[in-house]
């Protein structure tokens, strides 16, 4: 960890992001930015007006329903990015080669909407996966354990470490995939760069490289809060069949999803004191999901926060 770890912010931003392929997306107040460096060393940058669902119906000031909201948003916004970094890792392919048969029935039936079918379907299967996996199986695995253990408090905690175990093994096993590392190391880009701006230092690769690659407020926190939370909140609810089990579960998903928002939110703005250690465990996690980055994936993602940066410095406090 970096010796300027702990160094007191100047400014504490709202912009955030994520690492996308070969590239980081920011979003700011204003704009979202995705930079992404193709293989000649030229950076691209991609911006656009942010158009928030949140912000545009007030929900911003209702108290777990904008967490809600701005989880789906958040989803569709960063599969959007990476579908951008994709295509331009696509355009330095063979460009002479043709489409199958099938991609050209999507391409007449669908047309410029095919994009837009694609990218909620990937939330739609995304959501399924997470559901499946760290819902539903340790629910199934936990039921195994009916007959032995029958305090109904008990096998909902055993259900709770059996997805945190889940959960766990799955970053683990994703953070040793080659492709995943870059990715990972942009990640840490990410980071680097948010906590340079906030130390209120010009935005230079030299000075990124001081400072930490993790953050309160980035989503891998998000994630393990929303699993305490879930186990929490669940140990409370009866043990009845499995399928009710689950329904219950699938009914208060939007609760924990709100509350974990708010936690994560006011870790963001009190990031020191009682709050600092309880947010210890999230910043502990980073260490797998981010990686220490290179000057050029810092470039990369100084680019995209420069992008986004609003011209009024009181439009972008946390």
């Amino acid at each position: 960890m970096s010796k300027k770890d702990t160094k007191k912010c100047c400014h504490m931003t709202s912009i955030g992001g994520q690492a996308v392929i070969e590239g980081v997306m920011m979003r700011g107040p204003e704009k979202i930015a995705t930079a992404v460096r193709k293989s000649s060393g030229e950076i691209i940058i991609d911006e656009k007006p942010v158009n928030s669902f949140v912000a545009r119906h007030k929900l911003n000031k209702i108290p777990l329903l904008r967490g809600v909201v701005s989880f789906v948003e958040s989803m569709v916004t960063g599969v959007k990015c990476l579908m951008f970094s994709a295509d331009q890792m696509d355009l330095e392919d063979d460009e002479s080669e043709q489409m199958s048969k099938f991609e050209k029935w999507l391409d007449n039936k669908f047309g410029d909407k095919i994009k837009d079918i694609a990218i909620y379907f990937s939330v739609v299967v995304a959501l399924c996966f997470s559901i499946g996996l760290f819902m539903i199986l340790p629910t199934v695995i936990a039921g195994l354990f009916d007959n032995l253990v029958k305090n109904r408090i008990l096998l909902n905690l055993i259900e709770g470490a059996i997805k945190l175990a889940i959960f766990l093994l799955y970053l683990w096993g994703v953070a040793h995939m080659s492709d995943i590392k870059r990715v990972f190391e942009y990640h840490g880009a990410e980071h680097k760069t948010i906590a340079t701006y906030e130390a209120g230092v010009e935005l230079t690769p030299e000075n990124a490289k001081e400072y930490t690659r993790l953050h309160p407020r980035c989503g891998t926190s998000f994630l393990l809060i929303v699993m305490v939370i879930s186990i929490l909140m669940f140990s409370l609810l009866s043990w009845k069949t499995w399928w009710i089990r689950i329904l219950y579960r699938l009914l208060l998903l939007p609760v924990v999803a709100g509350v974990s928002y708010e936690i994560i939110k006011f870790a963001g703005k009190h990031p020191n004191g009682i709050v600092g250690w309880l947010t210890k465990p999230g910043l502990w996690l980073q260490k797998i999901t981010t990686r220490e980055p290179d000057e050029s994936q810092l470039e990369v993602a100084i680019a995209a926060m420069k992008a986004v940066i609003p011209e009024n410095n009181e439009d972008d406090k946390w």
